[in-house]
């Protein structure tokens, strides 16, 4: 999942995308004097962010005057990717130290640094000479190499995305809608942080002892009995639980709490925070639509689709809709067959089958059918295993190695983190990586892939090595971090938004890694996540914590098989919210105000399950400020991954061959060719369909997969 912070060009940042980049580091070996954090020497104190800012600002200043004289193409578009490298480090370092710094004023620094240097992007995509430059060197291709060419493209169409065409006047109002934006999009993210929801439950027994760790005790005065002879009152005190209701912890009581009560008080708290996110989704959505209509586009999603694969949002709905069509019938099945598991578990023929049912009872027909133990799963998850488990797929499939660095005084910014190098034997280091994977207080309970730093090519001789940061939080049972099958899958997911970065070797960092349209970002990170079931891959890491046994086959084949049971109402799930992604930023709901009507009727039409009124699941959906009409690019990636993966890999999935292919015909060229082009070089024919002016993808591996009826 994630997660998502995604990095833009240096014009989409305003635009309203939110981010998630990559970048870095020229040297090759460790330095082991005082630095600051992520190698920068700026950041040796929180403090520090504010000259780190004001020297991005200073170093654009002087390229955006040398542009301004109007040098040759090359080096225009030489000295824009260079003001984008300098203004990206600060932003992308920023965005991470607010996720993950356990210092107080660190983050509070970093939040301050993002802004004003948001600020001062504003200010660079308004500047005229620096588009007139872009458009000249445009015109000059003659003088540019292909990725020159399609640099000085993307670079005009990103000034023009920030409205540096517009009339004075509606290009001030644009400004300020993009701040207003950039606002919004912390303010929503802030309150699911902020404001999870909690319950409070006793007596303390209702709750299974697994779930202690995730509550805290709470005490209630109650009226008891007391006498010899006589009876009387006495006041007793009574524990109880309160809990949080966090996604994590929510989903934990919906698996694990027997009474369909504290299930549905779980569902509804959780399901109804945060209350004030109903507001600011309503001003983001307002702000979103006005500045879409500014640039000229019927909506937001008209805007933020325009430039991807599918080019318009009528080609997405249309994927969605024919989508939800085809998996319909698996998923009504699936309901049918959890409901009937209740009736027979209840004894109560006739009650209906309620949406907080659903986690607990296909937890308990997944272990029954595949007499499944979680714990038992877990136990060959170590997360030292699971580290060695990535090592092994990149060195299986792309030759490289995994070496430690040493961290550097001043530059990690928690013990828990370590370093490592991408080694290639010939090629020498290929990129950095930081590793912050356990979870911790006051860390942002996301999984996502950072850019601290993205490649580029300085010189024929010398190349900017990337930097980049996996981020996750794993629980980590004890002993040994041991890890849930899924979070397994999760680590595997953002290493490939990892490899993307490590591995591209694009001469300009604006299209360095994952800096590729949203419809094509998330296909490496999906491909990868089959490596976490396969096990002729799983045989190679994962070992029982205290044994040394290998995990059994049969025990991977029942994991495979326990996903399987109800992949149709998972996809269901996937479509839904990509159709209110899709429609909370769409033409016709840009004057509509209550969301969650709209989400229960999108609910009510493109799924099994009833929804519960009064919730408004969507307030804690961190995508709509992220994506913003773009989550529909996880269905895409699953269809390209799953063609990819049955024509390229599945046959022998650790196989050098597969790995060459992935890697000098996909990975390397981050956004630097046309993705289309890189999925075809790739696959072949069988992967991409044209429709109407716009590219959906082929359906059929996927719809194999899942034994849908395509």
């Amino acid at each position: 999942m994630s997660t998502l912070f995604r990095r833009r060009s240096l014009a989409a940042y305003v635009y309203g995308h939110v981010l998630n980049s990559h970048k870095v580091h020229t040297s090759t070996a460790p330095l082991l004097q005082e630095t600051g954090l992520y190698g920068f020497n700026h950041l040796k104190t929180p403090k520090g962010f504010r000259r780190f800012v004001e020297d991005a600002i200073e170093r654009s200043n002087e390229l955006v005057t040398f542009i301004s004289g109007m040098p040759s193409a090359p080096e225009i578009i030489g000295a824009m990717d260079e003001i984008s490298d300098t203004v990206c480090s600060v932003i992308d370092s920023a965005e991470l130290c607010r996720a993950t710094h356990p210092d107080r004023e660190f983050v509070e620094e970093a939040s301050e640094a993002s802004l004003r240097i948001n600020e001062y992007i504003h200010h660079l995509n308004t500047n005229h000479c620096l588009y007139m430059a872009v458009v000249k060197a445009e015109q000059d291709s003659h003088l540019l190499n292909e990725e020159a060419q399609r640099v000085a493209h993307h670079l005009r169409l990103d000034l023009e995305k920030a409205g540096i065409h517009l009339p004075s006047e509606q290009l001030d109002r644009a400004n300020q809608l993009n701040m207003e934006i950039v606002q919004l999009c912390r303010e929503f993210n802030e309150n699911i942080i902020n404001d999870p929801g909690h319950m409070d439950i006793f007596p303390a027994s209702h709750i299974p002892k697994k779930l202690h760790h995730l509550a805290r005790p709470i005490y209630r005065t109650t009226s008891g009995a007391f006498g010899g002879s006589a009876w009387s009152m006495t006041n007793m005190k009574e524990k109880g639980f309160r809990l949080p209701t966090d996604p994590n912890t929510l989903s934990s009581i919906l698996q694990w709490v027997s009474d369909a009560e504290i299930r549905k008080t779980a569902y509804i708290q959780g399901n109804s925070a945060p209350l004030g996110n109903l507001g600011v989704l309503d001003k983001l959505i307002a702000a979103r639509h006005e500045f879409a209509q500014i640039m000229g586009h019927s909506s937001y999603a008209d805007l933020a689709v325009h430039s991807s694969m599918a080019s318009s949002p009528d080609i997405v709905l249309s994927f969605l809709l024919e989508m939800s069509e085809i998996v319909r019938p698996r998923a009504d099945e699936e309901f049918k067959t959890i409901w009937n598991f209740k009736r027979e578990k209840s004894g109560q023929l006739y009650g209906d089958l309620e949406p907080w049912d659903e986690t607990y009872f296909t937890a308990i027909m997944k272990s029954a059918v595949y007499d499944l133990d979680s714990s038992v799963v877990a136990s060959f998850f170590p997360l030292s295993q699971c580290l060695e488990g990535l090592k092994v797929l990149a060195e299986s499939l792309f030759g490289v190695t995994f070496h430690h660095i040493p961290l550097a005084p001043g530059e990690s910014w928690h013990p828990d983190v370590i370093k490592v190098a991408l080694h290639h034997p010939d090629e020498g280091d290929l990129g950095y990586l930081y590793l912050d994977l356990k979870s911790r207080k006051n860390k942002h309970p996301v999984c996502a892939h950072f850019a601290i730093k993205g490649g580029r090519r300085l010189s024929e001789t010398d190349y900017q090595l990337p930097i980049v940061a996996l981020v996750c939080n794993f629980l980590g049972s004890k002993p040994a971090s041991l890890l849930n099958h899924w979070e397994v899958e999760t680590l595997f997911h953002e290493f490939g938004h990892a490899l993307h970065s490590l591995l591209s070797r694009t001469d300009y960092q604006h299209f360095s890694g994952t800096r590729v349209v949203i419809d094509f970002a998330e296909t490496p990170s999906n491909l990868f996540q089959y490596y976490a079931w396969d096990f002729r891959i799983l045989k190679t890491f994962a070992r029982h914590y205290s044994t040394g046994d290998v995990i059994p086959e049969d025990l991977v084949k029942s994991i495979r098989g326990a996903k399987d049971m109800f992949s149709g109402t998972e996809l269901q799930r996937q479509i839904f919210y990509a159709l209110i992604d899709q429609k909370l930023f769409g033409e016709e709901a840009s004057s509509i105000r209550d969301t969650a009507s709209i989400v229960a009727e999108l609910k009510r039409q493109h799924t099994s399950w009833k929804h519960v009124d009064g919730t408004h699941w969507h307030t804690r959906f961190g995508h709509l400020a992220s994506y913003g009409a773009g989550y529909y690019s996880y269905l895409y990636a699953k269809c390209f991954a799953a063609t990819i993966w049955q024509k390229i890999c599945e046959e022998d999935p650790l196989s050098l061959a597969a790995g060459s292919a992935i890697r000098h015909k996909f990975l390397q060229h981050g956004g630097a060719k046309d993705p289309g082009d890189i999925l075809n070089d790739l696959v072949g024919k069988g992967i991409l369909n044209s429709r109407y002016g716009g590219i959906v993808p082929d359906i059929t591996s996927l719809s194999h997969e899942m034994e849908l009826k395509n």
